[in-house]
């Protein structure tokens, strides 16, 4: 299985479009995803990127719920596929990010994309820096305090 890896900027031009970067579009690709799927990041301002296989997962996990009286089905699917857009590549590798999105993720002119694993995060790279630091700082504690072996 492929994974979202490292930390890209691209530049966001006037028209809101992005170029994703190649190791991202390539993970996409083995999934069979044309584009990804975006959703905003709750508790800060990014956005969470995925392809179809982090949508599998989430169909998998949502079917121990009723999806008629169930409360956690309907705020875990509307979180996630209420919420989603599906963002195409055009010929050059680049997606539009819709307005509301850009604004949620506070992006002016360069665009970050943070590879997390089975998902990726796309932010301000100015606002994810003390986010970065705060992450790797609560690690070092963790660290520190045995709790990661």
């Amino acid at each position: 299985m492929q994974r979202f890896v490292s930390k890209v900027v691209n530049k966001l031009d006037a028209k809101g479009r992005v170029s994703v970067p190649a190791l991202f579009r390539q993970v996409l690709a083995a999934q069979q995803t044309e584009g990804f799927y975006c959703v905003k990041a709750v508790g800060h301002p990014a956005l969470n990127g995925f392809g179809d296989a982090f949508f599998a997962e989430a169909d998998e996990k949502l079917k121990a719920f009723n999806p008629i009286f169930s409360k956690e089905y309907a705020a875990q699917a509307t979180a996630i596929f209420g919420q989603a857009r599906h963002l195409a590549f055009d010929d050059e590798g680049r997606v539009r990010l819709p307005d509301d999105l850009i604004a949620h993720a506070e992006i002016q002119d360069r665009v970050l994309f943070v590879g997390l694993d089975r998902i990726f995060e796309i932010w301000n790279p100015e606002t994810f820096e003390p986010v970065e630091a705060a992450r790797l700082e609560r690690m070092q504690r963790a660290y520190e305090a045995g709790e990661i072996s």
